[in-house]
Parts: structure tokens; sequence; C-alpha cells
């Protein structure tokens, strides 16, 4: 899958059909840690008595991973990049209320052009 993220393709392909990688310029990295603050915790608390989806922690999700692929992009025009390949999501609970996101994948310059592909 790719997409395009401004002037910057990201994909979770090691490749992007019909374009060549001519160089690889490093890792390109967007973090953040979003805490979950009382309020929205107290709202899930309630929620979860009567089960099912947690819309306050959906869209605080939503908007953590928003943001680690934004500045993964940054740091990927930073680099000198026109694509990201490879592209992955982490996550990990940092303390008790907080979570952190990682955005990351391969920076590189691709033009287009037919890309070997190995099977």
């Amino acid at each position: 899958m790719a997409i395009n993220e401004g002037d910057v393709i990201v994909a979770t392909a090691p490749y992007v059909p019909g374009f060549k990688i001519t160089k690889v310029v490093g890792i390109a990295l967007g973090i953040t840690v979003r805490s979950r603050g009382i309020g929205g915790r107290f709202l899930a608390g309630l929620r979860s008595l009567a089960g099912g989806e947690i819309v306050e922690f959906t869209e605080m999700a939503e908007q953590a991973r928003k943001q680690a692929i934004d500045r993964m992009v940054q740091h990927a025009k930073a680099l000198g990049a026109n694509a990201v390949v490879s592209f992955r999501l982490d996550s990990n609970e940092v303390g008790e209320y907080m979570d952190e996101i990682i955005a990351y994948g391969t920076a590189v310059v691709m033009e287009p052009g037919s890309q070997v592909v190995m099977e």
C-alpha cells in the first residue's frame, strides 16, 4: 500500500510500483507521546461498564498516529527524501497513563521507472 502525504510517498512495501529507488538516505522517524487525561480516563471507565468502543481513546489514538506519521514525513523531507518505504507504526505504554506512538521507515529518493522486485 502506498499513500501520498503531500509531496512524500509513504509505502508499507519496500518498493513502489512504477518507481525506482535511486538513493537510500536513512531512517525516518516520527514519535509522539500522549497522555490519557483524567477526564478521558473517567469517561472511559464509565463506558467500559457498558462495554463497546471507547470513542475518546479511539480518537486520541487516531490523532497520535497521524501526528507520528506527519513527523516522520517531515523528518524524511529534512533528510532529502521524497518517499518512505517499509513504513511501520509501533506503540508502547509509557507509565500507567501514557502511550508512545512511533512511525518509521526507510527514507529514499525515488524517480519514475521500473523497480526490480525479487520474488
